[in-house]
C-alpha cells in the first residue's frame, strides 16, 4: 500500500482568486521523487513561468536534498519543467500575456501510478481589501459554527 502524499500550497487561495486549474506532470531525476515520496518538499513560495521556447516551468519549488542520495544528489531550489498539452500551454501563455495573470502551483501529489503531479492555478493577485474580506468571512463562519455547536 502507498502512502498518500498531498503537499498544499495553504496561502495560494488567500493571496490569489483562482480562475482555472490544470493538473501538469513534472520532470524530475531519481534523488527528487524520492525526496517527495518522503515528504520533503514546499511549493509554499512556487510560480510557473514560461521560457523563451514557450515551455512551462516552476520556480522556487523546494525539494530538500535525498538523505541517502551521494554526488548524484540534485539542486532543491531547481526550475522543474511541467508537461501539459501544447493546447493547454497555449491557452495559459496567451491568458498570461494578455492579461497579466499568473500562474501558481496548488498542490503536489502522487498519482495512483506513483507519478509527481502538480495542480496548477490560473490565478489572478487579490487586493488587501478583498484579503480583509476573505479574513472577515472566514471569521463570521467560524462564529457561526460555534453558535451552532453549542445548540
Amino acid at each position: 500500500m502507498q502512502k498518500k502524499i498531498n503537499i498544499l500550497n495553504k496561502k495560494a487561495k488567500f493571496q490569489y482568486e483562482i480562475l482555472d486549474k490544470y493538473t501538469a506532470g513534472i520532470v524530475l531525476t531519481g534523488t527528487e521523487i524520492k525526496s517527495i515520496r518522503s515528504s520533503q518538499a514546499s511549493i509554499a513560495e512556487s510560480f510557473c513561468e514560461f521560457n523563451e521556447q514557450g515551455e512551462l516551468f516552476v520556480i522556487n519549488m523546494t525539494v530538500q536534498e535525498y538523505a541517502y542520495g551521494n554526488y548524484y544528489n540534485h539542486r532543491p531550489k531547481a526550475e522543474r519543467k511541467l508537461l501539459l498539452n501544447k493546447k493547454e500551454l497555449k491557452k495559459l501563455l496567451k491568458e498570461v500575456n494578455t492579461s497579466g495573470l499568473t500562474i501558481i502551483p496548488l498542490r503536489l501529489f502522487l498519482n495512483e501510478n506513483g507519478l509527481a503531479k502538480l495542480d496548477i492555478a490560473l490565478a489572478k493577485g487579490k487586493k488587501i481589501y478583498d484579503k480583509r474580506e476573505t479574513m472577515k468571512d472566514r471569521d463570521n463562519k467560524r462564529d457561526l459554527d460555534r453558535v451552532k455547536k453549542n445548540f
